[in-house]
């Protein structure tokens, strides 16, 4: 099955606030872990439409950098909002915020329960 857009938000959906994730750590999460390029296509299309409850702003570049071109002043305003430190280079410390285990066990849980 292709993976599509709501695959790729129902993961961003289930990363909590303070935490952030990687393109490629939410693409791993869908079953698709060479499609980070495709998770970041998907978070654009968010510009295009209503957003749906999805935090496109928690998800960073597997580095923890912003790289965001449309709106990164924006996502760094609600990612310190939520009191994540990003620093000058718009860089966020992973090892620190990363919340893939987190997001994968959510997701776990979530399909035991079907």
């Amino acid at each position: 099955m292709p993976l599509t857009f709501e695959d790729v938000y129902r993961v961003v959906r289930l990363i909590p606030k303070g935490r952030v994730m990687s393109y490629s750590g939410v693409a791993r999460l869908c079953g698709a872990p060479r499609s980070a390029r495709y998770v970041g296509f998907a978070l654009h299309a968010l510009l295009h439409r209503n957003p749906r409850g999805v935090p496109w702003w928690r998800v960073v570049n597997v580095h923890g950098r912003i790289s965001n071109i449309y709106a990164p002043l924006e996502q760094q305003r609600r990612l310190e909002a939520e009191g994540v430190q990003v620093d000058e280079a718009l860089r966020v410390d992973m090892q620190r915020y990363d919340a893939e285990e987190l997001v994968a066990a959510r997701l776990r849980t979530h399909r035991s329960l079907r």
